[in-house]
């Protein structure tokens, strides 16, 4: 690797991370020693990028630096390539024209050479066409209310058709294939709830905003699932225990009834 490709790799490590990184951290990642570090740490100062800390405590790139787009690296616009290639397919039609745009803003930046990657590229997303479920709610009011903190009034009818009104606070979407699932504190319920897009049959953005947090409320969320899923690893390694011991102590005379291991996520 040429020292100024190293030196970009740093600087991109270091805008990826908002707490400050140790030199062994860095070292390890771009695969040099911790003296090279050092001397790059060293060489980026010196021309004026701003990188606070030292040795032993960690570094940290100041907010509100940026380098021009022109810096992109034949991965990274295959990366914007098939991450705005996949929106186009399955975002809201708002999102997925803006997925458009931002390759075009791309392309009017990148210099000659590089062009054919981002505009002739052969990295594709799997095109669905008309089967995938359509939303019948503006999705991208849903993104704005996200981004505001903004409480939503919907009406949703779940898997068996049956409808119900919630007051719910977004704080996230997830995008998968075919489907988007908002991620929202749902004031019926009072606990978390998922909303699949699809199934929105109203909504109603209200002026006021939710008494919380976005990003401790999110942090929250997460943390409840990533215990329901070690409740589940749990709940699936107790039952395999109990089908080994029935099988241990199990005779062919036997006729009691077999035991069968159970939980539920309340």
């Amino acid at each position: 690797m040429q020292r100024a490709e190293r030196l970009l790799d740093l600087i991109q490590s270091l805008r990826r991370r908002r707490r400050p990184v140790t030199a062994d951290t860095l070292a390890a990642e771009l695969d040099v020693s911790v003296r090279t570090v050092y001397r790059d740490i060293g060489a980026l100062t010196r021309q004026g990028v701003p990188v606070r800390g030292e040795a032993g405590i960690g570094y940290i790139l100041d907010a509100g630096f940026d380098m021009p787009p022109l810096m992109l690296s034949p991965d990274e616009i295959e990366a914007v390539l098939v991450g705005m290639r996949w929106l186009t397919e399955r975002a809201d039609p708002v999102l997925a024209r803006a997925a458009e745009d931002v390759v075009s803003k791309v392309a009017a930046v990148l210099p000659a050479h590089l062009k054919p990657i981002l505009l002739d590229g052969a990295l594709f997303a799997p095109v669905y066409g008309a089967d995938k479920p359509v939303d019948q709610v503006d999705v991208a009011a849903v993104r704005a209310a996200i981004r505001q903190g903004r409480k939503l009034q919907v009406r949703y009818r779940d898997e068996a058709g049956r409808e119900s009104e919630r007051m719910i606070w977004p704080i996230g979407m997830t995008f998968f294939d075919r489907v988007r699932i908002v991620i929202a504190w749902c004031e019926l319920r009072g606990a978390f709830r998922h909303f699949r897009t699809d199934r929105l049959t109203d909504l109603v953005v209200r002026e006021e905003r939710y008494p919380a947090r976005r990003a401790d409320l999110f942090r929250r969320w997460q943390a409840e699932e990533a215990q329901a899923q070690r409740d589940g690893e749990a709940c699936e390694k107790n039952r395999g225990a109990a089908d080994q011991a029935q099988r241990a102590t199990s005779a062919p005379s036997t006729s009691a009834t077999r035991p069968e291991a159970s939980c539920a996520r309340a």
